[in-house]
């Protein structure tokens, strides 16, 4: 049976003109109005689609649960929400919850830059790309059906690292990341995998 993997960043945590700040895994933001809007037009884009999801999952934070709850409220016979721990946001260490200006200050453009465009990940945040990729690979392994993913930007970039055939057709994307309320389609057929949609809103 073929797979189809629909991976979402969570909505805004952000109102307009507040400025945005690194969070992660240690700090349990709420979604803002907008971003409440965002899970809202993702339900009604997935639903008007046809698209039925066979699974769920998503990371442990509020922001995560949110969005999914307002993706599936759209859909009838909306499966479980399964938890999963490698979907876990990332932990920025000394910069989180600072803004971007204080971030750069401390590491550099080149470095978040590398960040963006290798997942390589700057000193002092605490990642863990091997349980991520293995969580990734696995996934696209074994499962089947179609499979909505909610998670964070940090998290869902090792989706495009978990196998060569990913990697490589990721090289020609300008970035790794995942705007808020953006959502990613990765697809296995007899061919193998395939990036079918990076980094599209509603």
């Amino acid at each position: 049976m073929a797979l189809s993997v629909v991976i979402v960043r969570h909505g805004n945590t952000f109102a307009a003109g507040e400025p945005a700040r690194r969070i992660g895994a240690r700090t349990d933001l709420p979604l803002v109005d907008s971003g409440v809007a965002q899970a809202e037009a993702l339900g009604v884009a997935f639903a008007r689609d046809g698209w039925r999801f066979d699974r769920a999952l998503a990371a442990p934070l509020l922001r995560t649960r949110t969005t999914i709850a307002g993706i599936l409220a759209h859909q009838t016979d909306a499966p479980p929400v399964e938890p999963a721990d490698w979907l876990t946001e990332i932990d920025h260490g000394p910069d989180e919850a600072q803004i971007e200006s204080a971030v750069v200050d401390r590491i550099g453009a080149d470095a978040l830059a590398r960040w963006d465009t290798e997942a390589l990940a700057p000193e002092g945040w605490v990642v863990d790309p091997e349980r991520r990729i293995a969580g990734w690979r696995g996934l696209f392994g074994t499962a089947q059906g179609r499979i909505l993913i909610v998670t964070s930007n940090g998290a869902a970039r090792f989706a495009l690292l978990a196998v060569p055939a990913l990697q490589e057709q990721a090289s020609a994307l300008p970035s790794l990341k995942l705007r808020t309320g953006a959502y990613a389609v990765i697809e296995r057929g007899t061919d193998g995998l395939r990036l079918a949609a990076w980094d599209r809103r509603p």
